[in-house]
């Protein structure tokens, strides 16, 4: 049946959602009351952002993402696909002042399907690798994986990497 749709018609086709200052949102999505969002940032389609969020500037925040009410991102956060960062330790509480946003500092990245506990904080461009749960707070330019996670390298070797792959991937092409 999608072959006989014209492409206007599909309602697999998202569209975007201009929210000012230079920041999208791919609908649908769901933006809470009272979030702050920065400038040129992105939001993902089906991605759920609770209430009194505060989103810096400059973030990427992927598809089917999910941020509880009240958590923190500082500018420049990537959120991977499908991540989760949780409000509530003991749910569900229902009571706001049990709650234990997370926070997230400038330039960290959170791997896709990643899970942040209540009251986790991830440092100054820390990473999350993909897939992993974190139960306690990671300090700046540090990053963890696993479940629960745990310790692997410093940012700058992760950079490091990183470069190595962009290097080794030109020479192939």
């Amino acid at each position: 049946m999608r072959d006989s749709m014209s492409k206007n018609a599909s309602p697999f086709h998202g569209q975007s959602v201009d929210l000012g200052n230079g920041s999208i949102a791919w609908s649908p999505c769901h933006i809470g009351s009272e979030t702050r969002i920065g400038g040129n940032c992105s939001i993902g389609s089906l991605a759920h952002i609770g209430r009194n969020v505060s989103i810096g500037d400059g973030c990427r925040i992927q598809g089917s993402a999910y941020i509880a009410d009240g958590c923190h991102l500082g500018d420049k956060v990537f959120i991977g696909p499908n991540a989760t960062l949780l409000n509530d330790k003991y749910p569900p509480s229902g009571n706001p002042q049990q709650w234990q946003p997370v926070h997230i500092a400038e330039a960290a990245v959170i791997g896709g399907g990643a899970t942040v506990n209540a009251g986790c904080s991830i440092g100054r461009r820390s990473v999350l690798g993909a897939g992993s749960t974190l139960t306690r707070s990671i300090p700046d330019e540090e990053v963890w994986v696993g479940n629960p996670a745990v310790f692997l390298m410093k940012r700058h070797t992760y950079d490091e990497k990183q470069r190595q792959l962009d290097i080794d991937t030109s020479r192939e092409n």
